[in-house]
């Protein structure tokens, strides 16, 4: 690993800081190195507030280092007007000579005009170190940007013998089936606060009667997002109790009641998937978990729009009930946690 390398490494830790807290930004870290020997560093801490290259900066003592140092960022710098000015100005209005850069930013606002502005300005721009690393890091804003579409996480949990529900019987209480442990469902939690949303289907919701919410972890809480065509939800279901922001897409009716969103869709067009995806994205959600159930994760897995998957395994038998969903891969991480399994999987040829 050359000094390079090793300084962008840092940037990547640093940015790592931010998950669940500056989307639909992208997760940023920034180092600033004078004579081998780091002077200042910082990260973009919440949508909003400054970058990080204004962090690092800011957090420099002797500003007059900033003419004969480096600045490390793991993403191209920004160059427009947004919720805080550009960074290229400051590295240009602080006389920084040199500027090394993980990935070119793939919004189309920036998209290497940040680039262009530092080396018209004079400044040294070496770009491509830690590609691969720092593409991987903001996973969810690069999908957002290329695709046109949130990021897609598909997640479920399912027993030994691959079931992911009991068979509901009339007169079953409306909750879920738990099928793993209290430890499990604590990093679920901890994976809502990660992601912009969290997305159901109208039987979840009418069986499970879930939350949607973050309970057992500290971070922000998800937009909910539930399919419930034909409205035949009961507005007495713990998603509508206006704790925090919930969609509902439908077929008849747009309005809004406090948090709660109706907006109207096509169900009848065979690509209504991605209307959906369309206006999460024109809504600025980042990414999304969906929880349930078979059939709205059968219809991400038939047309192939999902990045990736988090699949439980418990200890427990069924024996009947509802399948789990199947997914035809070559590569998987598998992970054990106790007696049960975290299957990781990565769909490297998603729509």
């Amino acid at each position: 690993m050359d000094e390079h390398e090793s300084y962008m490494h840092r940037c990547l830790e640093l940015a790592k800081n931010g998950l669940g807290n500056v989307a639909p930004n992208p997760m940023v870290g920034s180092v600033i190195v004078n004579k081998d020997r780091i002077i200042g560093e910082g990260y973009h801490q919440k949508y909003g507030e400054p970058h990080a290259e204004v962090n690092a900066i800011n957090s420099v003592k002797d500003k007059s280092l900033l003419p004969h140092s480096t600045l490390y960022v793991n993403l191209e710098p920004c160059c427009h007007y947004g919720k805080t000015p550009p960074c290229t100005d400051l590295i240009i209005k602080e006389r920084i000579p040199e500027v090394i850069i993980g990935s070119v930013d793939p919004y189309d606002i920036v998209a290497g005009k940040g680039i262009a502005k530092l080396r018209n300005n004079g400044v040294k721009v070496k770009v491509g170190v830690l590609k691969s690393e720092a593409i991987r890091l903001n996973k969810r804003f690069f999908t957002f940007h290329q695709k046109g579409r949130p990021y897609i996480i598909l997640k479920w949990a399912q027993t030994a013998d691959a079931f992911i529900d009991i068979e509901r019987l009339p007169g079953t209480p409306a909750r879920p089936t738990w099928i793993t442990s209290e430890k499990l469902r604590l990093l679920v939690h901890k994976w809502r606060t990660q992601e912009q949303g969290i997305m159901v289907g109208t039987i979840t919701a009418l069986k499970d009667n879930p939350m949607l919410n973050v309970r057992d972890w500290t971070g922000k809480q998800p937009t909910r997002i539930v399919l419930d065509e034909n409205l035949t939800l009961s507005e007495k279901l713990n998603i509508f109790d206006n704790t925090q922001k919930t969609i509902v897409f439908n077929q008849k009716i747009n309005k809004t009641e406090d948090l709660t969103h109706w907006i109207q869709t096509d169900f009848s067009n065979p690509h209504f998937l991605t209307e959906i995806l369309s206006i999460l994205k024109e809504l600025q959600i980042q990414s999304i978990i969906i929880e349930g159930g078979q059939k709205l994760l059968k219809t991400f897995i038939s047309q192939n729009v999902w990045d990736e998957a988090r699949i439980f395994q418990g200890s427990k038998f069924f024996v009947n009930g509802l399948k789990a969903p199947t997914l035809q891969v070559e590569k998987f991480t598998q992970i054990f946690i106790g007696n049960e399994i975290l299957f990781w999987v990565k769909n490297h040829r998603s729509q």
